[in-house]
């Protein structure tokens, strides 16, 4: 397969998932500026509760991208009975994990007042914090859902069922915040009453779509045994997917401990963290969009045991990430002040938020190297080593840095962003390293 050939397929299972998440990411930015229109606290109360829940949000990620690589591998050997075993039991401990992490949230939820954070703010965080509380588990069963579509390479409906569930976020957005003068509470309402929709679209889409009416299922499924639950079925997800969440939570700890820390300094340098944070995940999402179909391609390779094409894939959805994130950056760069506007009409916010952007700049390469080579050590299904990357690059060396440069060396918020660079560049190296090192063993073992 020549490289044009292979960076085609990559964009053909990339694009929705990238229109998708571009999708997410306008709904978020929507929340952002409808809240930060609505009042400044809301915007910093919205900035610490979101950034809380992104430790967990990820979390549960971590556990539904184990569906991925053992339902591809399944679908490329034409092993159907399986999959659909995969499904139920990818569903079943989604579910299960989600009712654990509420329950966590539960208590952190009873201990908030104890984070550090101003006093003022704490009747917005708490009721917003509920309503975000009640929506995981439908959020982690649509995570469940959509990982088995990417799996067998529709990547489609699951674009068509985010854009819809976020447009419905926007418009009751609209009404609940304003119209019903609901403030926060109403941006977490809408939230709730979105995710709700989104697993219900899926389930209707699987049970009507063309997997369960094609004629390999046709001939399969008076084979009910086949299908039912196995707990070493569900063992082997979690195996999987425990390793996964664990280095995305440890990536993700290194933001939402920044977000206390920004707590520390101020409400308005929260709030600059939460728009900036919100602008960035514009690059973020185009670069999880084309290394989660890069991963997709490795993981039907890695049934056919194909390490060459693993290799070359892995190596083309960096170059196109890299490509489209220098667009991107330089789109987000230029826009500046007036880009800032959108978010809030706060100065103070605006200002800080500018100062920024050079840190921003500057963990591009490092951000697109670790999202890239994250999702290839995931479909090959090597993911335990992530986890002591993660703890190095974001633990040891990004929280400490961010507290030295903050408040140590006195340079505030800014020095808070200026840790990330630091820590992403790190994992991403080593990340690559141990994908190479992977592939190298797995091609050695296929000659013998």
């Amino acid at each position: 397969m020549k490289i044009s050939g292979r960076t085609k397929a990559i964009f053909i299972l990339a694009y929705p998932i990238v229109i998708a998440q571009l999708g997410t990411i306008i709904q978020g930015w929507a929340d952002t500026i409808m809240v930060g229109q609505y009042g400044t606290p809301e915007l910093s109360a919205a900035g610490f509760v979101n950034n809380i829940f992104n430790l967990s949000l990820y979390c549960l990620l971590g556990i539904s991208y184990a569906t991925t690589p053992i339902a591809g591998a399944l679908y490329s050997q034409g092993k159907f009975c399986q999959l659909l075993r995969v499904f139920r039991e990818s569903n079943a401990v989604n579910l299960l994990t989600s009712l654990v992490v509420v329950l966590l949230l539960l208590l952190l939820y009873c201990n908030i007042s104890h984070l550090g954070q101003p006093v003022e703010l704490l009747p917005l965080i708490r009721p917003y914090f509920i309503t975000l509380l009640i929506s995981l588990p439908f959020l982690s069963l649509f995570n469940s859902m959509k990982q088995f579509f990417d799996a067998l390479g529709d990547t489609k409906t699951p674009m068509w069922t985010m854009i819809g569930s976020n447009i419905l976020n926007v418009i009751l957005n609209y009404f609940l915040i304003f119209v019903f003068d609901l403030g926060l509470l109403g941006a977490g309402i809408a939230t709730l009453v979105a995710r709700i929709s989104m697993p219900l679209l899926m389930y209707i889409a699987i049970v009507r779509g063309p997997l369960l009416k094609s004629s390999d299922f046709q001939q399969i499924k008076t084979q009910s045994q086949s299908f039912r639950i196995t707990w070493d079925g569900m063992y082997a997800l979690l195996r999987l997917g425990i390793p996964i969440s664990v280095q995305l939570s440890l990536e993700t700890c290194a933001f939402s401990v920044g977000a206390i820390f920004m707590g520390w300094i101020g409400a308005t340098a929260l709030a600059a963290h939460q728009v900036m944070g919100t602008i960035s995940t514009l690059a973020f999402m185009v670069y999880y969009g084309i290394g989660a179909a890069a991963a997709i391609r490795m993981a039907h390779y890695r049934g056919r045991s194909n390490w060459e094409e693993v290799r070359k894939t892995a190596a083309a959805a960096f170059k196109m990430s890299l490509v489209f994130g220098v667009i991107i950056v330089f789109i987000i760069y230029s826009a500046g002040t007036p880009l800032a506007r959108i978010f809030t009409s706060s100065q103070d916010v605006t200002y800080l938020l500018l100062t920024f952007m050079p840190a921003f700049l500057c963990y591009q390469i490092g951000d697109c190297l670790q999202i890239t080579y994250a999702n290839a050590l995931r479909s090959v299904e090597n993911v335990r080593p992530m986890m002591l990357y993660a703890l190095i690059s974001f633990v040891l060396i990004g929280i400490p840095l961010a507290y030295f440069l903050a408040f140590t060396l006195d340079m505030g918020a800014l020095g808070i962003w200026w840790s990330y660079p630091a820590c992403l560049t790190v994992a991403g190296l080593s990340y690559y390293l141990q994908f190479q090192k992977t592939v190298k063993a797995r091609t050695a073992d296929s000659i013998e």
